[in-house]
């Protein structure tokens, strides 16, 4: 059995001084997860979303149904 590693990644829009997240979207295909922690604190807690959880987010902050901050 192989168990796959998390690659974690940051945005691009991510140049904000280190208050950002990373995400290990390779996971969602395999695992139906995308695992999201604090680029700060990479051995701290990591929240476990489900993949269409995930994708109706970033759905939503495309369109900009989140706001902005």
């Amino acid at each position: 059995m192989t168990t796959e590693t998390p690659g974690w990644f940051t945005s691009s829009y991510s140049e904000n001084g280190g208050a950002c997240v990373e995400v290990a979207a390779n996971l969602a295909a395999t695992h139906g997860v995308v695992p999201i922690r604090d680029s700060k604190n990479p051995t701290g807690p990591v929240l476990n979303l489900p993949a269409t959880a995930f994708t109706t987010f970033i759905a939503g902050v495309k369109t900009g149904e989140l706001g902005t901050v």
